[in-house]
């Protein structure tokens, strides 16, 4: 068998890999939220996120919002922290942070018999600032996020809920989207702190690079 490989400039690999989305999408999808999907399918090679992900009602503009005000996005993992494009996310006058490996909230965890990612929640929402929070791994982040915002100690900007996995992660993303505020989820047990990162770029990546 003859392998052919497509001849493309290194500068055009990714407007490359997007036509090739864009051609083998499934279905239609909203020219508003394209920017997003597409992302998230260009990060995972997966294009079931075409039909999984969902968005809450006027989601993007809140979130742009939230951004242009100088964010803080908050992650649940380093890896979801890492991926996401400081540069572009200082050019507004935000940053991303992950509390996950502080001490005081593992000390604050152990204390209060939780795992880490609830106590990072905690103290999350303490800050007094707009609050973007990018979960990609912790089903109990997202379940915890939930109770804060019942609890009103939290009201964040955004909740991005794409943690993977089996045990209680299909569960806390339908929880989120009852709780009355922005978010983008994927639906189903698909995700991770890739995909929680690339939903992040891609909003700021609308404003501008």
């Amino acid at each position: 068998m003859k392998i052919e490989l497509e001849r493309v400039a290194p500068m055009e690999i990714e407007r490359r890999s997007f036509e090739i989305i864009t051609e083998e999408l499934p279905h239609p999808i909203d020219e508003a939220l394209a920017p997003i999907i597409k992302r998230v399918i260009h990060t995972t090679a997966d294009f079931d996120y075409a039909d999984n992900l969902c968005f809450s009602e006027g989601v993007l503009d809140k979130a742009l919002a939230a951004i242009r005000e100088g964010a803080l996005i908050v992650t649940d993992t380093t890896m979801a922290m890492s991926g996401i494009n400081k540069k572009a996310l200082a050019s507004h006058g935000g940053e991303a942070r992950c509390f996950i490996a502080d001490p005081d909230v593992a000390e604050r965890a152990a204390a209060n018999g939780t795992t880490r990612a609830v106590a990072a929640m905690d103290k999350a929402a303490e800050i007094d600032r707009p609050l973007i929070f990018a979960i990609g791994n912790a089903p109990t982040a997202l379940v915890r996020i939930y109770e804060l915002i019942r609890e009103g100690r939290l009201n964040p900007r955004l909740v991005i809920g794409v943690p993977v996995g089996f045990v209680n992660v299909v569960q806390s993303k339908e929880l989120i989207m009852t709780a009355d505020v922005p978010y983008i989820v994927a639906r189903g047990r698909k995700g991770g702190s890739n995909v929680a990162a690339a939903i992040c770029n891609a909003l700021m990546y609308m404003l501008g690079r």
